[in-house]
C-alpha cells in the first residue's frame, strides 16, 4: 500500500504543478521504488531541486497543448549499417484483360478482384459511376450490421466518379485504379470529411488536409466510398459506433485496429480498402476476416495527414481480397511527400511471376511442428513444395523479448500523441476504459522514465542486430500470424510482411500464414504469395451472408 500511496502523491505533484511548484523529499524516495532506485539522503536533496526545476519544464509543454501532428524530431530507421539495396524503378506492366465479362448477377461485382474491375471500366464495359453506386448501395445495406462505416464520402465518391469516367472518355488513363472505389480507415485526413479516430474525444473533428495516401490514390483515379472504422485510436475493434462485426460470423468481431477496411473488404463493401499497423493491426484483422493484408515495410509509405500512435512503429498498408490486387494498390501509395521523416521513396519491381525453386524459403518450426499433420499450415508447406519451392525448418528466435519491447516503445510515444488528451481529462469519454484500454495506458506511461525509454530503443537496435541476419538468410520466412515474438520481432525491425488465409477452421473461420521478406522488397514478398494463391482457392472463398 505504501508504494500505491508515493505513486498516488507523485502524480498529483505532476498534474497539479500549478498548485504545487516544488517535489518533496518523501516523493521522491516513493519515486525510487517505482524505478527500482536508492540513493542516499544527500544525493535525494539534489535530485528534488532539480526535479522541481523539471516541473516548470513540463508546466511549459503542458500550456503549448501539442496537437497529434506534431512529430517527434527524431525518427526511426530499419536500415541498419552495411545493407543496400536496388534503388532503380523498372516500368511497371500490369496484365488486365480484355476479356473479363459483366456478371448475369450484378451482386457477383462485390467479388470481383481489382484486377477484374480495373478490366471492365478500361474497356468500357461498366462505368466508374456505375459502379460507385453498387458498392455505396451494398454499405447503405451491411454498414449497420457490420459497424463498419464511420463516414459513407457519397458526395466525393460521386464526383471523384464522374471524373474518372470523363477522363477516360478523353483518353486519359490514370491508372489501373482509375474508377475502382475503395474505402479507408477513419485516422487519415481527407478534406470535406470527419476523422473522428473512431473515439468520442474527435468524433466531430475535421481535418483540413487530405492524407498522402488519399492523394496518391486520387491521383491515380481511384474512389473514395467510405471512411471505415477503427478500434477507438487504433486499437481492437471497438469505436463509438459498437463492435465492428466479422463477415464470417457477427458474433465475433473483426479484428483490429483496422477493423472496418477489412470487414468492409471481406463482405464486398468496397474492392479494396486502406489500413495502418503499430503492432499487428494489419496482420490481426487480415487474418480474421480471410484477407490479404500487405504490411509494408516500415518508411515506405509516407503518413503524413494520418493520425500519429507510435512514430517509431505506425505503418500504412492496403486490404484486399488477393496478393495481385495489394500489388496494385500498393504501386500507386508507396513512397513519400518529403513530410515523414521516416518515410523513402523505394523502387517496387513488381512482375507478378517468380520461380519458387530458386528462392530461399524457411518456416518456423517451432511454431509449426507440433501441430497436427492435416493443419493448414502443414497443408500450406505441402502445396509450397508441389509447386517447386525447397523450404528449410529454422527455429524463429523467441527469446529476446520483443513484445515487451514493442509495448515500451508503444505506451510512451501514444502517451505523448495523447499527452493533451490524458491532461484534459477528455479520456472519460473514451468507450473503452478496462485497465488494459488506452486511457490507463496513457496514463500508466507518463510514468516510463526518459532513460528507460531511450534504452528501449536501444534494445530495439539490438534486436535488430541480432535477427537481421538471420532473417536475411532466406528469401521468404513463414510462420503464424501471431504466435510467439514474430509480430513483435517483425515490428520492431520494420519488415514487411504478407497474411493470407490458407484454410478454415471447424467452425468456417478463416486460418491465416504470414509471409516474411526482406526490406523494401515487397515486389518478392507479393509474387510468392500470388503463386500460392494461384495455385489454390481460399482468397476466392467469401462469406456467404453477403453474397
Amino acid at each position: 500500500m505504501k508504494k500505491i500511496s508515493c505513486i498516488v502523491c507523485f502524480i498529483i505533484s505532476l498534474f497539479n504543478a500549478s498548485a504545487q511548484d516544488s517535489i518533496s523529499i518523501q516523493q521522491e524516495i516513493g519515486t525510487e521504488k517505482m524505478y527500482g532506485l536508492q540513493f542516499s539522503d544527500a544525493k535525494r536533496d539534489s535530485i528534488v531541486s532539480g526535479l522541481s526545476d523539471n516541473l516548470k519544464t513540463y508546466q511549459f509543454l503542458h500550456d503549448q497543448n501539442l496537437p497529434n501532428n506534431i512529430p517527434m524530431s527524431l525518427s526511426f530507421d530499419p536500415v541498419l549499417p552495411g545493407m543496400h539495396f536496388n534503388i532503380k524503378q523498372e516500368p511497371l506492366i500490369w496484365n488486365i484483360p480484355d476479356n473479363v465479362s459483366l456478371p448475369k448477377n450484378k451482386n457477383e461485382l462485390a467479388f470481383y478482384s481489382v484486377v477484374q474491375l480495373s478490366s471492365l471500366i478500361k474497356y468500357k464495359k461498366l462505368s466508374s459511376v456505375e459502379l460507385t453506386q453498387f458498392f455505396i448501395q451494398r454499405l447503405k445495406k451491411y454498414s449497420d450490421t457490420l459497424h463498419c462505416v464511420i463516414e459513407l464520402t457519397e458526395n466525393i465518391a460521386m464526383k471523384q466518379a464522374k471524373k474518372a469516367d470523363e477522363d477516360l472518355a478523353k483518353g486519359i488513363y490514370k491508372s489501373p485504379l482509375q474508377g475502382i472505389p475503395y474505402g479507408i480507415k477513419d485516422l487519415f485526413a481527407v478534406k470535406g470529411t470527419h476523422t473522428t479516430y473512431g473515439t468520442p474525444p474527435y468524433k466531430d473533428q475535421m481535418i483540413d488536409q487530405t492524407s498522402f495516401v488519399a492523394q496518391q490514390l486520387q491521383d491515380a483515379g481511384a474512389v473514395l466510398v467510405a471512411k471505415l472504422s477503427l478500434g477507438e485510436l487504433a486499437m481492437d475493434d471497438v469505436w463509438f459506433g459498437g463492435l465492428t462485426r466479422n463477415p464470417w460470423n457477427l458474433n465475433k468481431g473483426s479484428g483490429g485496429s483496422s477493423a472496418g477496411s477489412s470487414s468492409a473488404t471481406a463482405a464486398g463493401l468496397v474492392p479494396f480498402a486502406i489500413g495502418t499497423e503499430t503492432y499487428g493491426s494489419i496482420v490481426d484483422p487480415s487474418w480474421r476476416c480471410g484477407l490479404t493484408g500487405l504490411r509494408p515495410s516500415f518508411g515506405s509509405i509516407s503518413r503524413s495527414g494520418a493520425m500519429a500512435l507510435a512514430w517509431s512503429s505506425d505503418k500504412v498498408g492496403p486490404i484486399c481480397r488477393s496478393a495481385e490486387d495489394a500489388a496494385m494498390v500498393f504501386a500507386y501509395i508507396h513512397g513519400t511527400d518529403g513530410k515523414d521523416a521516416s518515410a523513402r521513396k523505394m523502387p517496387f519491381n513488381y512482375t507478378g511471376k517468380i520461380n519458387l525453386s530458386k528462392l530461399k524459403i524457411a518456416y518456423a518450426k517451432n511454431y509449426i511442428d507440433s501441430l497436427p499433420d492435416n493443419s493448414a499450415e502443414k497443408n500450406l508447406l505441402a502445396t509450397l513444395k508441389k509447386l517447386g519451392a525447397k523450404i528449410t525448418a529454422v527455429d524463429f528466435p523467441d527469446t529476446l523479448h520483443g513484445n515487451a519491447i514493442l509495448n515500451l516503445i508503444v505506451a510512451a510515444e501514444a502517451a505523448a500523441a495523447f499527452d493533451p488528451l490524458t491532461r484534459s481529462n477528455r479520456d472519460d469519454e473514451m468507450v473503452q476504459q478496462k485497465k488494459d484500454r488506452w486511457p490507463n495506458v496513457f496514463r500508466t506511461a507518463r510514468f516510463i522514465p526518459a532513460v528507460e525509454y531511450i534504452n528501449a530503443c536501444r534494445m530495439r537496435y539490438s534486436i535488430m542486430q541480432k535477427v537481421d541476419p538471420f532473417i536475411n538468410r532466406f528469401d521468404i520466412f513463414i510462420a503464424p500470424p501471431e504466435t510467439g515474438d514474430q509480430l513483435a520481432i517483425t515490428n520492431l525491425n520494420g519488415y514487411p510482411s504478407v497474411t493470407l488465409p490458407i484454410g478454415f477452421n471447424e467452425n468456417g473461420m478463416p486460418i491465416a500464414i504470414t509471409f516474411i521478406g526482406h526490406l523494401y522488397n515487397e515486389a518478392t514478398l507479393l509474387a510468392f504469395a500470388k503463386a500460392y494463391q494461384d495455385a489454390t482457392t481460399f482468397n476466392l472463398q467469401h462469406p456467404s451472408l453477403f453474397k
